[in-house]
């Protein structure tokens, strides 16, 4: 579960069924030949790491099925994937299981 503490207060952000939170990886500051590059130039990069997993999708059953991820795993996802979320300065992503498209070993 991503968890974020704030003054006297603590933020937890729990995915709901099908969906995930990924805290997207830091863009590169350089560029192959040596420019340094300021924030609002840096690509996003479509990668990160999951943080917290929802109770997996409802089917038309009534059951869930179990989510195919798990937290601590490194993934790819679309690149206008998911909805972003800040919790103490920390950028997070809020998107469903089908936005992933590979996970990385």
């Amino acid at each position: 579960m991503a968890t974020a503490t704030k003054a006297k207060t603590k933020i937890r952000l729990q995915p709901m069924g099908e969906r995930i939170v990924v805290q997207r990886d830091q863009g590169l500051e350089k560029t192959a030949g040596g420019i340094v590059l300021p924030g609002s130039a840096q690509e996003k990069p479509a990668r990160g790491t999951v943080v917290a997993v929802g109770t997996g999708k409802l089917l038309d059953d009534g059951t869930r099925s179990a989510p195919q991820l798990k937290e601590g795993e490194c993934v790819l996802f679309t690149s206008y994937a998911g909805e972003t979320v800040e919790i103490d300065d920390v950028e997070y992503l809020l998107m469903r299981e089908d936005d992933i498209l590979a996970v990385v070993e």
